[in-house]
């Protein structure tokens, strides 16, 4: 939208043309006038504006001309004055220019004389002496200056001759002089034509009938008492009040001192608004008088006696203005909407008060009731320029209802009001703002791809476009992937989804910026932080790093019979991979061989004795442990140990066959496999073979030699080596020994560092129940753990 300046030009256009000129004739190259070519005049929107109701002129824009546009008679609009113009604005926009253009209406000769009568009466003395003057109606011509009546002729006879005119009488009362005596028996009428003459080109002429009766003598004419009456007359003044009273008196007596009145000359406005008394001579008025309409009059009155004799007197009755016209208010131009940045002090309209009064009582004071950011600054005469105070804000108030008053400065003055809608254009000149500074979210882990994260909203103020807000994410990369396969948002909603499902153990948490943008030109935004916190489910089951879980080897505590109570016999070593409560791990003997011996830690996973062991106890002893989380619901792990109490592993005969049997079937299969693929060299494997069983029955190999370390194989991704810390309070050495032929192990329970540990050197067999266990293990393989 464009904004509008405003220029006020106080140099007036002028321009003078004719009356009575035919419809679209030329005025003025209004065009040329202010130095503009057609095409920007066009592009301007160039309008007049009139004050009544006739618009007597108009633009034609392609040739920049002003034209005639209604019919123009100079004395309708201006009667007798000396000078008659119109004035009219002429507009210009884009930008806003005002400028006062005066016409000057010149007089043509478009009307004839004419008279008041169509016949002149006139009753005169046959004892009339030479050289008397008789007055005559004078002819009326609306016309203005040499158009008007200039001269009188009288047609050819013996008896009278026109009176001769001199300078300022032209065009008066004519008169007529005896020249030679009238003789009443000889002839008692007489017909004259008198003609007046304008001075017009052509020149047009009226005529009248001038009837004259010869009488006996009458001896005197009337005589008026003054020969100007001048008076005053306010424009408010009731309908029969008299104005004025004009007397003549005539020295004859009888009919011939009988004095009548009437108008000899009055023009068509004056003759609808006063009348005379003929006898009395009193003038009344009888129609409305409109100062503004006309502010004086002339009138010319006759006194005629009874024997026809007349003279002439002038009566000029001035009009006094009064105020009784209240200001119109005109909004010549208002630029609505108005755009919100409009700098203040520019003008936006202008507004013209009429007042039809004159002098103090047409003075005009314009000004804004009610608090709005605008204010009224005087311009040309009576016109006001609405102008801003302030910096509008749409946001603030979309809409204003301007009541603009005008008041006069009559004695009594008048006002009147007038009340405009005014309304301000929207500017993107807010950027979105956020509900929130920050935004937080928690997502549980393991959410479903597409699901609702939280929704942002930003408002903008501005209208329409330029309020409707579009979000989206910004570029940004989390753990060096790009930010949309973390999340998606709606660019209409503001809502956020999740594009993926979230692992706690992998992502805990991370930021994102959130883009708010509006559709404006130019665009503004705005970008809030989205902080997502990924909460923790219990979706990791805890996982057993000693006894090795899922029958990998076999692992075979020894404990020594003069075990006592509270003796520390082995330790459950787990970790969990979940976090917080879901994290907190305890251990229970779910099922035991003897459910009164063994008791372990629910938190340590210390494996103890309740009671001291008795020769009764059964040497093998059966465990399973389960291991439970605290999350909701609780997972769990379960493991298998074997305990053998036992000071030496060779009292346990069922190891020894078992390994023995195991051995032998392990042997026959090394010997099929020797007999097929390398029978060259069977004697050699022979003579090996029995060498190394020779070998594992005389001196047992070392299983375990030295501290117990946890392979890394047992523990879980993410997860660093135990050393000291977990769940395991206490360091302890464990070594166990296996036979290589005869798989005949040897476990040897080394040291503690617990008080309630003992030291012992024992070989045991293996029990039949461990045999499956054992399945797989490399003969030899030594295992160290510290914990």
């Amino acid at each position: 939208m464009a904004i509008l300046s405003f220029h006020l030009c106080l140099g007036d256009l002028r321009y003078s043309i004719s009356e009575e000129r035919r419809r679209g004739s030329t005025v003025g190259q209004i065009a040329q006038d202010l130095e503009m070519d057609t095409k920007t005049l066009s592009s301007r929107k160039p309008r007049v504006d009139f004050e009544g109701t006739k618009r007597y002129c108009d633009i034609n824009p392609q040739p920049g001309e002003l034209v005639v546009n209604e019919r123009i008679d100079r004395e309708a609009l201006c009667g007798q004055k000396q000078s008659c113009v119109i004035y009219f604005d002429f507009f210009l926009e884009n930008p806003l220019e005002l400028h006062r253009v005066t016409l000057e209406i010149q007089d043509i000769n478009d009307n004839a004389p004419k008279f008041r009568n169509e016949a002149i009466d006139l009753e005169i003395r046959e004892s009339a002496i030479k050289g008397a003057r008789f007055s005559l109606d004078e002819a009326y011509d609306p016309d203005f200056g040499t158009n008007s009546v200039q001269s009188y002729t009288l047609s050819a006879n013996e008896h009278f001759i026109l009176s001769p005119q001199r300078g300022a009488d032209r065009g008066r009362l004519p008169e007529i002089v005896l020249e030679n005596e009238l003789d009443r028996e000889k002839q008692d009428r007489l017909s004259l034509i008198l003609t007046a003459y304008d001075g017009g080109s052509p020149q047009r002429t009226g005529s009248v009938v001038v009837n004259i009766r010869v009488l006996d003598a009458n001896d005197n004419v009337p005589v008026f008492t003054q020969p100007v009456y001048e008076v005053s007359l306010p424009e408010n003044v009731l309908v029969e009040t008299v104005v004025v009273r004009v007397t003549a008196s005539d020295a004859d007596e009888g009919l011939n001192g009988e004095v009548t009145y009437e108008f000899s000359y009055l023009s068509i406005d004056s003759e609808n608004l006063f009348t005379i008394d003929q006898k009395t001579g009193e003038i009344k008025v009888k129609g409305e008088i409109d100062f503004e309409e006309s502010s004086s009059f002339e009138l010319r009155i006759r006194a005629k006696d009874g024997a026809g004799q007349a003279t002439s007197c002038t009566v000029l009755i001035n009009v006094v203005d009064v105020n009784d016209n209240a200001p119109v208010i005109i909004i010549k131009s208002l630029n609505t909407p108005v755009l919100e940045n409009l700098p203040s002090g520019s003008e936006i309209g202008i507004l013209y008060v009429q007042d039809k009064d004159s002098t103090s009582n047409g003075d005009i004071k314009c000004s804004i009731e009610q608090q709005v950011p605008f204010k009224l600054v005087p311009s040309v005469k009576n016109h006001f320029a609405l102008v801003t105070t302030t910096e509008l804000d749409r946001e603030r108030q979309a809409e204003y209802n301007i009541s603009v008053t005008a008041t006069d400065g009559g004695a009594t003055p008048l006002l009147s009001s007038k009340t405009f809608h005014l309304s301000v254009a929207d500017v993107n000149d807010n950027a979105p703002i956020f509900e929130k500074q920050l935004y937080s979210a928690h997502v549980a882990e393991n959410n479903k791809p597409g699901s609702s994260v939280l929704s942002v909203t930003a408002k903008d103020t501005d209208w329409r476009q330029n309020g409707t807000v579009v979000y989206s994410l910004l570029s940004s990369d989390i753990n060096g992937a790009s930010v949309s396969s973390f999340l998606s948002i709606n660019g209409d909603t503001g809502v956020i989804h999740a594009v993926r499902s979230f692992d706690y153990e992998q992502l805990k948490s991370f930021k994102v910026l959130v883009l708010a943008r509006d559709n404006g030109s130019p665009p503004l935004s705005s970008n809030v932080t989205v902080s997502v916190s990924i909460t923790d489910e219990n979706d990791n089951t805890p996982q057993i790093l000693y006894p090795s879980p899922g029958g990998i080897s076999l692992m075979t505590e020894m404990v020594p019979k003069a075990a006592q109570t509270g003796t520390l016999v082995s330790k459950v070593i787990a970790v969990d991979a979940d976090s917080g409560q879901n994290a907190w791990l305890s251990y229970h003997i779910i099922k035991s061989s003897d459910s009164g011996l063994f008791t372990i830690g629910v938190h340590s996973g210390e494996i103890r004795t309740q009671r001291d062991l008795s020769e009764s106890d059964s040497m093998k002893q059966n465990l399973i442990v389960s291991v439970r989380d605290n999350g909701q619901p609780s997972l769990s792990a379960t493991c298998a140990l074997y305990l053998v109490i036992s000071d030496n592993l060779a009292e346990v005969p069922e190891l020894k066959e078992m390994s023995h049997d195991e051995s032998s079937s392990k042997l026959t299969f090394y010997l099929i496999i020797a007999l097929v693929s390398v029978s060259t060299f069977f004697l050699t494997f022979i003579i090996i073979i029995l060498a190394v069983r020779f070998c594992r029955r005389r001196k047992p190999r070392l299983m375990f030699d030295g501290a117990v370390a946890i392979p890394s194989a047992y523990l879980p991704p993410n997860y660093a080596e135990v050393e000291g810390a977990g769940t395991l309070r206490s360091t302890y050495n464990y070594d166990a020994y296996l036979t290589t032929g005869s798989r005949t192990s040897d476990f040897k329970f080394v040291r503690s560092y617990n008080e309630g540990t003992l030291t012992a050197d024992l070989t045991l067999k293996k029990p039949q129940s461990a045999v499956e266990d054992l399945e797989g293990l490399d003969a030899g393989m030594s295992v160290s753990l510290q914990v």
